[in-house]
């Protein structure tokens, strides 16, 4: 059932002689409301007596199921290792609408082709029928689906209605689309091993890591691996962390493949989700590119499963159920003995010790598949430079000169608005957010205070709220504040300004990155939206303009994330024949880390952070869990953690705390957490299971909000 409760319910058929599966949507009573559940097992006893139990009202699907057995196996599996409530882990996997009353699985979907009587009519003069002999000259290129026809023209469903009711068109069940798949470039040595070592796994589980520098051509060794999958039929699954990297993956599978992938993100409707949901179902949709929530579609000819970026943090779901779509994506390709391969210039820590550990076959690319150099590192010391808006007069001269050879530079700062701070001279006074224990930033287009957190929102004062001086100023660089820096500095060229704020409207990311691939000389400012995949060929010089915050974060993954994002960041210069350059500013250039990455590259630096976690008995060292609690009132939230530590019962696993959150209030609501590490994982979650039932019988437990993240990734 699709609530917060960790059990299932036991419910009675509401007829002997209806089949019952796994699997199968029903209609039941709940209280005093009718909702939707799922079959989760069916049985011949309960522990309930019969007379106490409840009877199913409806089964809208009939005997259909929405969940293969294998998707249901592995949520089972999900809903036991994250210690979350089983229906909350269901109904995350069901499109929107299918949790719904009232909505059923949707029929087969159609094509339309032409019938004879249609290739007659078109053989006469056109009349005053225009927009449907324009239609139906589309439909003898071949047939064609409702996708297709919606883009063709807004008014198709009553064009089309006009050619089914004259017999000029014919409906039929839409089939696969076939693969033709276009020469892809000559595979370098390194490619072609790596295409080899995947291929000779398939139809068995293997998790291969490809770990290629950036521009090692990682997306054409899916592509030679997929042409195969596809080429006996199978399916495949391409899981990206952003929405933003769909459309130029789409576009470059699609002329390769000789067919439209589908996609799926959050950003659809429910209706189109319950289409691309119902196309995996039934096997029309052979290759589906998507973001965190595409694992769970049911794909009955399952043959390979790939994360590109496996490192990227918004693979965790950080609310909610908070499961790691890389390490689901590895546990569901075991269960169905397939291959799954994660692919990254970057490697997260747990799965460079298991390449190190040789769980995983490792795959190295380290050659740029243009042929290009990588690009040539230059650190400078902001001690006593001349600064302005954040970039310094070194970085501001060599972008004059990359503009001056006609190529492009993107300055990077992952930091959106014009200052994260404003602060009055005279008296000290700072903008904070009522609710959450951190600064406004100041938007200063909008001319509006927001909090990044919780979405709180002031106008900017026009004095000093506390002295009612004309003092108030911006502490610290955005990307706004760049960009005005940047306009002043090169008024003739033109800036591209890549963030959230900048990209809201839906296209607008597509529009900005196809006037970049146009070549002209240009200025792209952006966060790390800018960092992930994209090929940006013009692009030679990239100026990093501040990442020290992560040199002495309280963190311990802080370190590894700032040299994901920097090797990422710099990985966008020089991708084609001319060379790169990435000026990376920072007040720490002795830095011992930083020294390693830029000299030796990531595999040396990873390699020295898993050393240091290994020494301090860190994940993936050990195994972690938080007992992540929240309310109002601080004291609710310190006398439940205090009760749950008290009957966390004995086992190997330590228990720590309570601490605070590193933002220890976040939208009204204060935040402390336990900490439970053991070196093993069975034992850790040997004692989680029996501390669950603990803690949910605690008095104390209903005045907070509380939930077990299990492999935590924030703090």
């Amino acid at each position: 059932m699709p609530v917060p409760l960790r059990q299932l319910f036991d419910y009675l058929p509401a007829e002997i002689a209806m089949l019952h599966h796994a699997g199968q949507r029903v209609v039941v009573p709940f209280g005093r409301r009718k909702l939707v559940g799922v079959i989760v097992e069916v049985s011949d006893r309960s522990e309930l007596p019969l007379d106490k139990l409840a009877a199913v009202i409806d089964y809208p699907d009939g005997e259909q199921t929405v969940f293969t057995g294998e998707v249901l196996d592995l949520l089972k599996w999900c809903w036991r290792y994250y210690k979350h409530a089983p229906g909350e882990v269901i109904f995350n996997a069901l499109p929107p609408l299918l949790r719904k009353i009232g909505k059923m699985i949707p029929p087969a979907p159609l094509q339309y082709c032409m019938t004879s009587a249609g290739e007659s009519r078109l053989q006469e003069p056109v009349g005053r029928i225009k927009a449907q002999i324009a239609l139906l000259q589309e439909i003898h290129e071949g047939a064609v689906t409702e996708h297709r026809l919606r883009s063709f023209t807004p008014a198709w469903r009553k064009t089309l209605a006009r050619l089914l009711e004259q017999q000029w068109v014919q409906a039929e069940p839409q089939q696969a689309p076939g693969l033709s798949p276009s020469p892809g470039p000559p595979l370098l040595d390194e490619q072609r091993l790596a295409v080899d070592s995947i291929s000779s796994s398939l139809g068995a589980f293997n998790c291969h890591l490809l770990d290629g520098i950036t521009g090692s051509g990682k997306t054409e060794v899916y592509l030679q691996v997929l042409e195969q999958v596809l080429g006996k039929g199978g399916q495949a699954l391409l899981l990206v962390p952003e929405i933003g990297l769909t459309p130029q993956l789409v576009n470059r599978f699609t002329q390769r493949l000789g067919f439209e992938p589908v996609v799926t993100h959050s950003g659809l409707s429910e209706g189109q989700r319950l289409q691309v949901w119902a196309m995996a179902r039934s096997g029309l949709a052979r290759l589906v590119i998507g973001t965190r929530s595409a694992l769970f579609l049911p794909m009955p000819d399952l043959e390979l499963i790939i994360l590109d970026e496996e490192h990227d943090a918004s693979f965790k779901q950080q609310d909610g159920f908070r499961y790691s779509s890389r390490d689901v994506a590895v546990k569901r390709a075991a269960g169905l003995a397939i291959p799954v391969i994660l692919g990254t210039a970057t490697p997260s820590l747990e799965t460079f010790n298991n390449a190190m550990g040789n769980r995983y076959r490792w795959n190295r690319l380290r050659q740029r598949a243009t042929g290009a150099a990588e690009p040539r590192w230059r650190v400078l010391d902001l001690i006593q430079q001349s600064m302005t808006g954040g970039i310094s007069a070194t970085a501001m001269k060599a972008i004059g000169e990359t503009l001056a050879k006609g190529e492009q530079a993107l300055i990077f700062l992952n930091r959106r608005g014009y200052a994260p701070v404003i602060l009055c001279h005279e008296c000290g006074w700072h903008a904070v957010c009522q609710d959450c224990d951190t600064n406004m930033t100041w938007h200063k287009a909008s001319r509006r205070l927001l909090c990044h957190h919780c979405d709180n929102a002031a106008r900017v004062p026009a004095v000093c709220p506390a002295c009612s001086a004309d003092a108030l100023q911006g502490a610290g660089e955005g990307t706004e504040q760049l960009e005005q820096v940047l306009n002043r500095a090169f008024p003739e060229t033109p800036l591209l300004r890549f963030d959230r704020d900048s990209v809201r409207k839906k296209g607008e990311f597509e529009r900005l990155a196809t006037q970049v691939k146009s070549g002209e000389p240009s200025l792209l400012v952006g966060t790390q939206m800018l960092a992930k995949g994209h090929h940006f060929p013009m692009v030679t010089l990239v100026v990093i303009v501040n990442l020290d915050q992560a040199l002495y974060s309280a963190d311990f993954r802080a370190l590894e994330r700032m040299g994901q994002l920097m090797v990422q960041v710099a990985g966008r210069a020089g991708r084609d024949q001319l060379p790169g350059e990435v000026i990376l500013q920072t007040h720490y250039p002795q830095h011992e880390s930083l020294l390693t990455l830029l000299t030796s590259g990531y595999e040396a630096f990873a390699g020295d952070i898993r050393e240091d976690r290994q020494a301090a008995c860190l994940p993936p060292f050990s195994y972690q869990a938080l007992l992540r609690s929240d309310a109002l009132q601080k004291d609710d939230v310190m006398h439940f953690l205090d009760h749950a530590k008290q009957c966390f019962p004995a086992g190997e696993a330590v228990i720590y705390g309570p601490f605070p959150a590193m933002m220890e209030r976040r939208s009204g609501r204060t935040r402390w957490y336990l900490l439970v590490q053991a070196n093993e994982r069975l034992g850790l979650h040997r004692q989680l299971d029996e501390w669950v039932l603990q803690v949910q019988k605690l008095p104390s437990a209903r005045k907070v909000r509380w939930s077990i993240d299990v492999d935590p990734q924030d703090y």
